[in-house]
């Protein structure tokens, strides 16, 4: 088991709303990436989501807090996709930033 991938996005929106947008960005990454990627679960608790997603044909599982002032993502990526970590931190920090800039 590869450690987890963790990226952290501040923001300025306050709890409530960082997670709306969440919300909403979430759904669009469905429509966007859903030859890539499969939601096999999500489920919110307060201001956390946990998931469970096949990426690549690759089982992923992971976590978003909501925080007041920043979101936490947490993956557990299997070893086949650790390699790519780097560059999914990248991509999934400004995933993150434009759903949260998004008005």
């Amino acid at each position: 088991m590869t450690k987890p991938l963790v990226v952290s996005i501040p923001h300025q929106l306050g709890q409530e709303e960082a997670k709306r947008r969440l919300q909403t960005g979430i759904g669009h990454l469905k429509d966007t990436y859903g030859n890539k990627l499969a939601i096999l679960e999500d489920r919110w608790s307060d201001n956390r989501l946990d998931f469970r997603v096949s990426a690549l044909g690759q089982g992923v599982t992971g976590s978003i807090d909501v925080e007041q002032d920043r979101v936490t993502l947490a993956l557990q990526l299997p070893w086949v996709l650790a390699v790519l970590a780097e560059k999914a931190k990248s991509m999934i920090q400004k995933q993150g930033q434009l759903m949260l800039e998004h008005k």
